[in-house]
């Protein structure tokens, strides 16, 4: 038992030592020092999840997994800087470690949308070329929206994220999202003697 373990013999003697002190009793597998330090910073670990993910759902999961971390690894470092800046930095690398995958799929899931058929064996997708699949899909993205368009385009062809056309564009991601939903929608539409 350590020295800060002996002194601190219950949850009221642990929420007054320092937080580094804390962490050591943490990390010597104390759950108590995790919900103390989680009482204090988990309000701001939430707050910065929230502002990068936008999803409260997503936000308080990830704000669980930060803390998971931060409990199974000894890597904190109080030269280095505080208990809070430490969590903060480890939310910001998992939420945009998020993003990038959600993007990724975001990405993967309009292209197989656009190109899938659910029927691998129906005699027009089989005897397509790909030019003629090709002027199909351009034919049909010529007959949606210019909104709905671009934005499939953007994200499609140019690999943005639905956050960076949010930006290029300068309009609400609510509004990404539909327009894109929408255009998908009418992709399908437009393309079902392909994909059936």
């Amino acid at each position: 038992m350590s020295a800060f373990e002996s002194k601190a013999s219950s949850s009221e003697d642990l929420s007054n030592l320092k937080d580094a002190e804390i962490v050591q009793v943490m990390h010597s597998g104390c759950l108590t020092a995790l919900s103390i330090l989680y009482r204090r910073y988990g309000g701001a670990v939430y707050r910065l999840a929230l502002r990068i993910l936008r999803s409260p759902d997503e936000a308080e999961d990830l704000t669980q997994e930060v803390f998971l971390t931060f409990w199974q690894t000894a890597s904190y470092d109080p030269s280095r800087g505080t208990v809070l800046v430490f969590l903060l930095t480890i939310a910001r690398s998992l939420a945009l470690n998020r993003l990038k995958r959600s993007q990724a799929h975001y990405r993967r899931l309009l292209q197989w949308q656009i190109m899938r058929s659910p029927n691998p064996h129906s005699a027009p997708f089989e005897n397509a070329t790909l030019e003629e699949l090709s002027k199909h899909v351009a034919d049909a993205m010529k007959a949606l929206p210019d909104n709905q368009r671009k934005v499939l385009e953007m994200a499609y062809y140019d690999g943005l994220s639905q956050s960076e056309i949010t930006r290029r564009l300068n309009i609400p991601l609510g509004t990404v999202k539909t327009r894109s939903r929408l255009g998908l929608l009418k992709l399908r539409q437009l393309l079902k003697d392909w994909m059936e």
